[in-house]
């Protein structure tokens, strides 16, 4: 590192004079001031790095609060990743990377979960609810939530209706969203 410090002072001790064999040059030579390197440092390269993937993070959490405002439209990868000027492959590494799952995988997370909310009110058919959530294929629908909760959604619909009643809503979210973690078990609803 000293020879970097001791290398530096050199150069700038060498613009500070003129040259002597060029009647006309009474400034420095600027050139050696465009090559300078300053020597490595840790920190700030430490620095950069973060503020990069603060950055990256930033962006993907834009596509995540996307995907939470949204989820009834019809979004797909490659609308999300150029919202954010990035390819549909690198949103997807990237997002599995910071939040454990594919983009598509967190929208239908987030479908399903308004879904179980409209089929404990009761008041809406599967079909309905399938729409209202934005998924445009009832069959897809009905597997993948199968898959989140354990159980079809007609079923879910018959034994939960009005089992929330009277809950508050910030407690009947945590004990109804479904488990994405696969090595979790399912809890079994309390239905009296």
């Amino acid at each position: 590192m000293a020879r970097g410090h001791e290398a530096a002072r050199h150069r700038r001790s060498h613009l500070a004079q003129p040259d002597k064999t060029d009647v006309h040059s009474t400034t420095p030579n600027l050139w050696w001031l465009a090559s300078y390197e300053p020597p490595y440092h840790p920190r700030v390269a430490r620095t950069s790095d973060d503020a990069q993937r603060l950055r990256g993070l930033r962006l993907l959490r834009r596509v995540r609060d996307r995907i939470d405002r949204e989820y009834a439209q019809p979004l797909d990868v490659e609308a999300l990743a150029r919202g954010v000027n990035m390819s549909a492959g690198h949103l997807s590494r990237q997002f599995k990377l910071a939040y454990g799952e594919s983009p598509y995988s967190y929208l239908m997370t987030r479908r399903i979960e308004r879904a179980m909310a409209l089929l404990r009110r009761g008041d809406l058919s599967v079909t309905e609810v399938c729409f209202a959530v934005g998924c445009s294929s009832l069959g897809t629908f009905s597997t993948r939530f199968t898959e989140l909760v354990g159980m079809p959604p007609s079923t879910y619909r018959q034994r939960t209706a009005g089992v929330t009643e009277g809950m508050p809503s910030c407690i009947e979210k945590q004990v109804t969203r479904p488990i994405r973690n696969r090595e979790a078990p399912i809890p079994a609803l309390h239905i009296p």
